[in-house]
């Protein structure tokens, strides 16, 4: 009789391309020593405009990594993504599909809150500047939210299930659980994830009507979140890519399991209405931890959305109390992205990222530029904290009022 299938939904590969790291050793570095990167926005054309501060991926040549090919078919923020998915693939030791590997066994899934705004700006100026005759024909994919899953699955061969999650910035985290679903659904591998590219003059003008972006022009001040003086987020580019992998299929060719994507639920609870995402968050927290079957007490760490608005951070830190009970002011609680920026979708694929690596070493990183924590949190500031967390819930939500929550459970956990 055969052995039953274990079809848990394994991490097997990271990727990462942030402002803090070109690879996942470079970010996990700069990520547990607290260092910050939040500097002035220098992005051509945004310079005059009202957002100042930014995180931005500085120490990044495209062209070192993807064909000249692709290069011209995409934006900054598929440039990201197909350099993560190399990372990561490579991480965990997975090809490209071929003759001893069914291109059918591995799929794509991603997340995108801006798509390819850089790329569609240009060309768009080339329309009413030049005449239509000088709009390239990659025009009508480039801008596409879906262009990152299309170009990372054709240029890999990959022919599994391939989608795009557009659920605002906690779509991140849900690209993440639809990978892992879908690999308990039979699926071999996923490599899922979210990279964002939102600082081009069009994409910024785009936020400018988030009331929640910050202006401030101090990088060491300008995102502060759980703090009195927290005067909203300044976003990021880059992000990150996950291999979700079956646990059997990554065991039967010999890959290390770092991770297993245990648990996921999302609510809504609409757009800027903060104090109602208390008992959204909370809802998708406790139904979360159900399918993990992780009790409150259980969780060692938890990696928060941190908004850096004061209505929304008070309802962030009583939606933990409120799902986790007394643990929930006792659990240690981080917010890495404070040194990064907030990437939007990008932003906790990121911090799933993190939270795998923090298992691993056993340090939770640090919460960068943020001190005198003023909610009933144990937030991790200054240095990173020594220990041996086993269970870190990610937490997101959206401007438009989506709401995430995801388990991850180290190999050694039950």
């Amino acid at each position: 009789m055969s052995e039953p299938q274990d079809r848990r939904a394994a991490v097997t590969g990271i990727g990462v391309v942030a402002p803090n790291g070109i690879s996942t050793d470079t970010f996990w570095k700069a990520t547990h020593e607290g260092l910050s990167v939040l500097d002035r926005v220098t992005r051509e054309g945004c310079e005059r405009l009202p957002l100042k501060v930014a995180g931005e991926v500085r120490a990044f040549d495209a062209a070192d990594t993807i064909e000249e090919r692709f290069l011209v078919q995409t934006d900054r923020f598929t440039h990201y993504a197909m350099a993560a998915a190399d990372f990561a693939l490579t991480d965990a030791r997975l090809g490209q599909a071929d003759t001893d590997q069914s291109p059918y066994s591995i799929g794509v899934v991603t997340a995108a809150g801006s798509g390819g705004g850089e790329f569609g700006q240009r060309e768009l100026q080339r329309l009413w500047g030049k005449g239509s005759r000088f709009v390239g024909p990659y025009q009508s994919i480039a801008w596409f939210y879906a262009a990152s899953t299309g170009q990372v699955s054709i240029r890999r061969g990959f022919k599994g299930p391939c989608s795009v999650v557009a659920s605002d910035e906690a779509g991140g985290l849900d690209a993440l659980a639809h990978a892992a679903r879908a690999v308990r659904r039979g699926t071999d591998a996923i490599v899922a994830g979210s990279t964002e590219a939102p600082l081009a003059p069009y994409s910024v003008v785009c936020q400018l009507g988030y009331e929640e972006l910050s202006r401030e022009g101090e990088p060491g001040r300008a995102y502060r979140p759980f703090t009195k003086d927290a005067c909203g987020f300044v976003p990021a580019e880059g992000g990150a890519m996950l291999v979700v992998e079956a646990a059997d299929a990554a065991r039967e060719r010999g890959a290390d399991i770092r991770a297993y994507v245990a648990g996921h639920a999302a609510t809504f609870t609409g757009a800027s209405r903060w104090a109602e995402s208390r008992a959204g968050l909370a809802q998708a927290i406790r139904q979360a931890l159900a399918e993990a079957e992780c009790a409150p007490e259980e969780v060692d760490v938890v990696f928060a959305d941190a908004l850096g608005v004061p209505a929304a951070d008070r309802a962030e830190a009583l939606a933990i109390a409120d799902a986790l009970g007394a643990h929930g002011t006792r659990v240690p609680v981080t917010a890495p992205k404070t040194g990064t920026g907030r990437g939007y979708c990008a932003a906790p694929v990121l911090d799933t990222a993190a939270a795998v690596l923090a298992m691993e070493h056993g340090l939770i990183p640090p919460t960068p530029n943020v001190h005198d924590v003023c909610h009933d949190l144990d937030l991790v500031t200054g240095r990173a904290r020594v220990g041996e967390p086993r269970t870190a819930l990610v937490l997101s939500r959206g401007l438009m009022g989506s709401n995430s929550a995801l388990v991850l459970r180290h190999p050694s956990a039950r």
